[in-house]
């Protein structure tokens, strides 16, 4: 693999966000380009604030899985949801009922209770939920190798200028700026996507004072013409790698498993039974691809696909991987749709296309009966068989909301069967089987954590809570929360998708 420019992985992502937030695709990159010709074109700033509003514009979403179950139990399909309210303003003399029922999708009855539901939780749900989007913001981004400026500014994400935001409330200029900058884009391109210049104009100069700086609103509306020019461009990804300041980042060959694995580590976040499924499926894949001969690039390229095969489960509800009784026939649809999101992320930034064959293929079969393709076995690589079989078995040994996880005999007999009925690819089967043969190399105690500790931080990272983690460890919640008091302090995260990422870096799950 040769060196890459990290903006190119920056845009993998942001694509990713916008599945995962319920936006349009590609929403996240024409905000990237608006933002910075406005920072460097309008306001004048230097480089360092230019790639500073550049980076968070990118990664403005990189938090919206880290409460996904928790919102998903509340209000259903959270990536509806999210998508909802980009588009919501508390500040507004127009009530949010009537504010849904502007944005189409919903009747009175479902507007009012939905209405109602954000405003009982939003104290307690949606400040603990935007807790945690600011903390795996800071968490990822700080694995991104984006500047420290950037880590502060996606703490404010959430934040409004006239202090109505969440989870802090921070006000006015305590905002960071490359933050303000980013919202009055977005707010921009959400309407522009709507009705052309003049209804992003409209809402810009609408929401100044309230969600948006007044002087970077009045700064934009004077040149919106300028700004808006770049959304004309047929491609977004193209123009998001251009806008790019200098000096151009760049990543080598080395470094792309870990960029690919931060990326892995977002999706994870986005189901309870999911966290640490990404790294587990690529520690099985690494391993049987080394040991069935395939080159040094190979093997890299085949873990980084690894790392992103599930890129595509951003865009479907929590709700759906969480739920522990079976799926209906629409709902399987959904599921199968993940594979094809994956290939189009991919597909869509040159510098991971040719992740794209491996990575989208997990789920096809020899026999033509797996998705999203249907592909027969001579249309997938050595590659793809392998990370096929790797995600099989990672999956049946972890554990689910519908089941437990099957022992290591029972998930290789699992998989022997699914080679003899032609199913799975036997050649790769028993590669991955020579693979999972012995316990995989991983820290012991991080950050000085006891053995009960790691048991309650596995449990905490899924998103049980402290009644649940006594019942599962036979010791009391209050003893429960000693624990996670002492979680808390030795790894530096103060909440739940905080001490899952955690989790996931040092390899502590599944």
């Amino acid at each position: 693999m040769e060196d890459i420019r990290l903006a190119e992985v920056l845009a993998a992502l942001s694509l990713t966000t916008d599945l995962a937030a319920g936006m349009t695709f590609e929403k996240g990159l024409r905000t990237c380009v608006v933002a910075t010709v406005f920072a460097r074109d309008v306001l004048l700033c230097d480089p360092n604030t230019c790639r500073t509003v550049y980076e968070t514009a990118l990664l403005r979403s990189v938090g919206c899985t880290s409460f996904a179950p928790e919102l998903a139990t509340v209000f259903g399909d959270e990536v509806a949801f999210q998508g909802a309210l980009k588009h919501l303003d508390p500040g507004d003399d127009v009530p949010l009922t009537e504010q849904l029922l502007q944005l189409g999708g919903w009747t009175r009855e479902s507007a009012h209770r939905l209405t109602s539901t954000l405003t009982e939780v939003l104290p307690t749900v949606g400040v603990d939920a935007m807790r945690n989007g600011c903390e795996a913001s800071q968490a990822l981004g700080s694995g991104l190798g984006v500047l420290p400026q950037t880590l502060v500014a996606l703490n404010d994400v959430y934040e409004r200028w006239d202090g109505q935001g969440i989870p802090l409330g921070v006000a006015g200029g305590h905002l960071s700026f490359a933050t303000r900058v980013v919202h009055v884009a977005e707010q921009a391109v959400l309407a522009h996507a709507r009705g052309g210049e003049p209804a992003a104009v409209s809402e810009v100069v609408r929401r100044a004072g309230g969600h948006l700086d007044p002087d970077l609103a009045s700064a934009f509306a004077a040149d919106a013409p300028k700004l808006l020019a770049p959304l004309r461009e047929p491609d977004a990804v193209v123009s998001a790698v251009d806008a790019e300041p200098l000096p151009y980042s760049r990543v080598s060959a080395e470094e792309m498993p870990g960029l690919c694995a931060v990326l892995g580590r977002f999706v994870d976040l986005k189901g309870r039974w999911l966290v640490g499924h990404s790294e587990h499926v690529a520690r099985l894949a690494e391993s049987a691809g080394r040991l069935g001969g395939l080159t040094t690039d190979e093997v890299t390229r085949l873990r980084c696909a690894a790392l992103l095969h599930d890129l595509g489960r951003a865009g479907i509800s929590a709700d759906v991987w969480d739920r522990p009784g079976p799926l209906s026939t629409a709902d399987m649809e959904r599921v199968r749709m993940h594979t094809y999101w994956t290939q189009r992320v991919l597909e869509r930034v040159p510098a991971l296309a040719a992740l794209a064959p491996i990575a989208a293929a997990h789920h096809e079969r020899l026999d033509g009966s797996g998705y999203h393709r249907g592909a027969f076995g001579a249309r997938t690589s050595p590659a793809a068989r392998i990370l096929a079989a790797a995600d099989v078995f990672a999956a049946l040994t972890e554990r689910r909301s519908h089941r437990e996880a099957f022992t290591v005999e029972e998930a290789a007999g699992h998989l022997r069967r699914e080679a003899d009925s032609g199913t799975l690819d036997r050649v790769a089967c028993d590669l991955v089987l020579r693979a999972a043969g012995g316990p995989p190399s991983r820290p012991r105690g991080p950050a000085g954590l006891t053995a009960r500790e790691l048991e309650v931080l596995r449990l905490a990272a899924r998103g049980l809570t402290n009644q649940q983690i006594g019942v599962e460890l036979s010791i009391s919640s209050r003893t429960v929360g000693h624990h996670l008091g002492h979680i808390y302090d030795k790894t530096g995260r103060r909440t739940r998708a905080g001490v899952a990422v955690f989790a996931m870096e040092q390899q502590l799950l599944p």
